[in-house]
This record gives C-alpha cells, sequence and structure tokens, in this order.
C-alpha cells in the first residue's frame, strides 16, 4: 500500500505541493492517518512532472530511500515548475523487491501512471494472468515485478487496441479485467489508481473483496486557486470530499470534475 498525490492547475514550484502542506507526502510516509494494512510508506517513492511550458515527455525522479532521507528531494522541489504532477510514497506488498524497476510513477511516451493498492499473493495468483492479457507491446514495457506495473500494462493494452481511446475509457477495460480475474480466481484486490497526459488527471478507487484505500478530492481552494488536487491523505485543512467508492473520475485544468461509477463491474461478478 501506498500514499498517492495528483495536481493539475496553474504552474508552482513543487515545494508548495510536496513539502510546505502539514500533512505533506513527506509527513505520509512516516506519519500516515488512514494506512490500514502498514504503518511506514518507507520503501522509496516517486514524482513525476510535466514541463510548465512546453509540450514534451514527462519527467520523472524515483528513488529507493524513504522520502524523508533525499538530500535532493528539497533542491529539486524547490527549482522544479509544473502545472501537472504526480506522486507517491511506497510501502512494498511483501515479497516484493525494493529496487528502482519497482518504484512508480510509471511512464510510457506523454502518460504517467501510480497506483496505490495490491493483489493477495500476486506473484502465486494473478501474475500469469495478467500477462496474458497484455499485448506485446506493453508486456516487454514490465521491467518491475509489482502488480501496480501490471495494471499499467492492462492500460497500455486497452489503448493500443483501441486508437483513439481516452483515458478513462482505456482505465475502465483494465479494471475491468482485473476484477473479473479477481472474482474468477477468488483472489482480493484494490486499485487507486492515478494516471496524467498532462492536460487531465484521470483515476479510480475500486476494490474486489473489501473497502478500497483512501482517496480524496480537492478544487478551486484558496490554497491552490483554479486547480484540482487528488490525494490519499488531505494535504491541509480544507474542504475535501472523499471519492466515492467503485468510481472513477476525470479532473481538467478548468476545474471540471466528472465521476462515474464501476459499481457495476462489481455487480456483474456478484453472487
Amino acid at each position: 500500500m501506498c500514499r498517492l498525490l495528483g495536481y493539475l492547475g496553474p504552474a508552482l514550484t513543487l515545494d508548495q505541493l510536496m513539502l510546505e502542506p502539514p500533512h505533506s507526502l513527506v509527513v505520509q510516509a512516516y506519519a500516515p492517518q488512514e494506512l490500514e494494512v502498514a504503518l511506514l510508506n518507507a520503501d522509496g517513492f516517486g514524482l513525476g512532472w510535466y514541463h510548465a511550458t512546453q509540450t514534451t515527455a514527462p519527467f520523472t525522479y524515483r528513488n529507493v530511500l524513504p522520502i524523508w532521507n533525499d538530500p535532493n528531494l528539497e533542491p529539486l522541489c524547490r527549482y522544479i515548475t509544473t502545472g501537472c504532477a504526480v506522486a507517491y510514497v511506497r510501502s512494498a506488498t511483501p515479497g516484493q523487491g525494493v529496487d528502482i524497476s519497482n518504484c512508480q510513477p510509471f511512464q510510457s511516451d506523454s502518460l504517467l501512471f501510480t497506483h496505490n493498492g495490491y493483489i493477495k499473493r500476486f506473484r502465486e495468483t494473478l501474475y500469469r494472468p495478467m500477462r496474458r492479457l497484455m499485448s506485446d507491446r506493453a508486456y516487454r514495457t514490465i521491467h518491475g515485478s509489482t502488480d501496480s506495473e501490471h495494471i499499467w500494462g492492462l492500460v497500455l493494452t486497452a489503448l493500443a487496441a483501441q486508437p483513439g481511446m481516452t483515458l478513462a475509457a482505456a482505465l475502465e477495460t483494465a479494471l475491468a479485467q482485473l476484477l473479473a480475474l479477481a472474482y474468477n480466481y477468488d483472489v482480493p484486490c484494490a486499485a487507486n489508481v492515478l494516471l496524467s497526459d498532462g492536460q487531465q488527471l484521470v483515476g479510480a478507487r475500486l476494490a474486489s473483496h473489501n473497502r478500497a484505500p483512501s482517496l480524496y478530492w480537492l478544487k478551486d481552494d484558496p490554497q491552490f486557486p483554479d486547480a484540482v488536487l487528488i490525494a490519499s491523505e488531505p494535504l491541509f485543512d480544507a474542504d475535501w470530499q472523499p471519492c466515492e467508492d467503485s468510481s472513477l473520475f476525470t479532473m481538467t485544468a478548468d476545474c471540471d470534475v466528472q465521476f462515474s461509477s464501476l459499481s457495476h463491474l462489481c455487480q456483474s461478478h456478484s453472487g
């Protein structure tokens, strides 16, 4: 389990987002308030961001150190200016290696992807079934061993199968495949997902057998005007709204926030 963060809005320096809030992602790494299956998020972290003024591929910075131990984080965050960013701190699923290939966000061309959740006993259960569903190209992009990157592989497969498909539609397709496997093999999974192409934040809060991990959203707050934020835990006191369980969302730079239900993915396998 991990803690996620996403931002889309006017350009800012990353320290405003990553370091200054009283319950920042750094604090959530050593003192999370809503992490139910772990005590810390000390198994690495990652940042992904888009250039503030140019159309380029996104940038990433990842490390296997606990986020509070990286001496490069503060100067980087003071230097980097962006209007769209995603970040996470990692609590590794037991049995998963703590190495750079397993650190998020994962990137493909203009896309960034992060996941907070789990697939129970992934290597013994859904590892091979998920790989069978992937395109050859998506299969080759997987360098690590995590369930997170395999969900990412399903998203990439959906996008390649139907050129022009929206990110939201591709994510729903991937999650439908994941839930079908989870129910068919009776394997609990949770998939709080956040991805971006630099113009939008798209994600979901979803679980198969239990309650999904916490996830909140906020828009046009006085501290971050004309912006939308998504976070596993509120960063500061404000009117944060919990994302509904079994839901998919799309957030754009004009603070338009759209939710749709994914309950049908669960109901189709109930009983």
